[in-house]
């Protein structure tokens, strides 16, 4: 089941094209990684799809349900509460973390579920308190984030996306403002939650990472995607020359 479908996304700012004519699918339990150089149109793709951007025009599906539609070349999106239903299917890790200073670790993770999920407080707790077992955090309950290191707050967006039971998780850059030795932990719980069958979809330079748990992997350069498939063609024998000239730059 593909839990994800975008096609033909454009994507404008002030009249200059950062995305054009995207198509992409993710299907359940798969492992897509989008890598490609800076200003690409990565994280842009990223926010369309969860709507913190709008598109231009291109459709856009969550679960087999069309929530964007294309009509005369423009992006038409639905209602207030169509609109919440689709925010419901996805979770998003952002690359600063973005947890509420004011909050404790576990007022931050528990907060959406309860106050605009409306779910019970009990069970969103108990859930709350296992996830922040699952990344290691489980001691860290009432600190506040600027009383943990960088990948600690990581570990607390990973959390927080996980308690809100999301049938796909997206992360952009997950891991892009940590120092090398704390990547590896977060990117060992991302392996943990590809082998447990998370959906994720991952903007990331990591391109060992990208190998060794993407499906797919994409590759995108100049807002359009220029190749995509499996890691071993995109990143170990890409067609396309772009791909050869970014992936050869990484490896110097």
């Amino acid at each position: 089941m593909e839990l994800l479908e975008i096609n033909n996304l454009s994507k404008s700012f002030d009249g200059k094209k950062v995305l054009e004519d995207i198509s992409l699918s993710v299907g359940q339990g798969e492992v897509v990684s989008i890598i490609g150089p800076s200003g690409s149109g990565k994280s842009t793709l990223l926010r369309c799809a969860t709507f913190l951007e709008t598109m231009d025009d291109g459709e856009l599906s969550y679960c087999g349900k069309k929530v964007v539609s294309s009509e005369n070349g423009k992006a038409v999106y639905p209602g207030k509460a169509e609109m919440q239903e689709a925010k419901s299917k996805f979770s998003l890790v952002f690359q600063n973390f973005n947890l509420f200073p004011h909050y404790n670790v576990l007022k931050n993770v528990t907060d959406a579920p309860i106050h605009v999920m409306k779910r019970n407080r009990e069970e969103v707790y108990e859930e709350a308190s296992e996830m922040l077992k699952k990344v290691g955090l489980s001691d860290k309950e009432k600190s506040y984030p600027c009383e943990l290191s960088g990948g600690q707050q990581q570990r607390v967006a990973i959390a927080r996306a996980l308690v809100m039971n999301p049938e796909i998780i997206f992360f952009d850059e997950p891991t892009s403002a940590l120092d090398p030795e704390i990547t590896s932990g977060i990117l060992k719980i991302m392996r943990e939650l590809a082998n447990e069958k998370m959906t994720m979809v991952v903007v990331t330079h990591e391109m060992d990472f990208a190998r060794a748990v993407s499906d797919k992997v994409i590759f995108m350069d100049g807002g359009f995607i220029i190749e995509q498939g499996k890691p071993s063609d995109v990143i170990d024998n890409p067609n396309n020359e772009r791909t050869k000239s970014f992936l050869k730059k990484l490896s110097l």
